[in-house]
């Protein structure tokens, strides 16, 4: 979920963030950054316009993008007829879902280090949402693969979760300022599950890992065995997991 959002209105933008206003006058505090961005010259100026909050939320985008590595080399290095207790290959996808709860921890640290700085920007907002997609959407879906989840049909299916995480967080950016605010400015809800709630799923791997079951002896096992149609049956838990993500009746309260 995005945790800085601003709204851009009558050619300014007011900025908040973790959904709460951070500042008496956020388009004057977003001027320079405004500036840089659209200068024509200056050497670096994109790393210049970045706030402390951006380079903070960009380490969860590389959280997110060290867990993927880390299913591609364990794809690399082993395959399906690898040893069950083959505990040192398993140790790359440990590390592929363990960099999953440290995206977590940026995630919520960005927010919390925007409202101290008071300061926040459209930028943020976007960053935000796109480092979310990598490490609560492509890297539980790239971990899920390398677990053995590699059939078309699996495929699809964790296609669709983690577009309905892109939807999601799509919707999330353009709906957040309609969304009943409580006293302070705070959205009162999340419409939909937050993408962070993957992990919830990442944990459920990492119970399978533990136990040694991946490829062949993934719960349940497939269905439809040997046909176009074969898929596993605990794919459907990401499918699932997608749409109450983009659910619009599912309202969370805001801690």
């Amino acid at each position: 979920m995005s945790k800085r959002t601003s709204v851009a209105a009558s050619g300014s933008a007011a900025s908040s963030s973790n959904d709460a206003t951070v500042s008496k006058s956020p388009a004057l505090k977003d001027n320079k950054q405004d500036l840089l961005l659209s200068s024509d010259v200056g050497h670096f100026s994109l790393v210049r316009a970045l706030h402390l909050a951006d380079l903070i939320t960009e380490l969860n985008g590389l959280c997110g993008i060290l867990s993927v590595f880390s299913s591609l080399r364990y794809c690399i290095t082993t395959g399906p007829l690898a040893s069950a207790l083959n505990t040192e290959a398993h140790s790359t996808l440990y590390w592929a879902l363990g960099f999953l709860p440290l995206g977590l921890f940026f995630d919520f640290f960005d927010g919390k280090v925007a409202r101290w700085r008071k300061k926040s920007s459209m930028m943020g907002q976007e960053l935000d949402s796109l480092a979310d997609l990598i490490s609560f959407g492509v890297a539980p879906a790239s971990a899920a693969f390398a677990m053995g989840l590699r059939t078309p049909v699996d495929h699809l299916l964790l296609g669709f979760f983690v577009l309905c995480g892109l939807t999601r967080l799509a919707r999330f950016n353009v709906t957040a300022a309609a969304i009943p605010k409580d006293a302070t400015g705070k959205a009162k809800y999340f419409e939909g599950t937050p993408i962070p709630t993957t992990l919830a799923t990442d944990a459920v791997m990492a119970y399978w890992i533990s136990k040694g079951w991946i490829h062949e002896a993934l719960p349940l096992g497939t269905l439809f065995t040997g046909t176009l149609l074969e898929f596993h049956p605990v794919a459907l838990m990401f499918a699932i997991h997608g749409c109450l993500m983009c659910s619009k009746t599912i309202h969370i309260p805001k801690p």
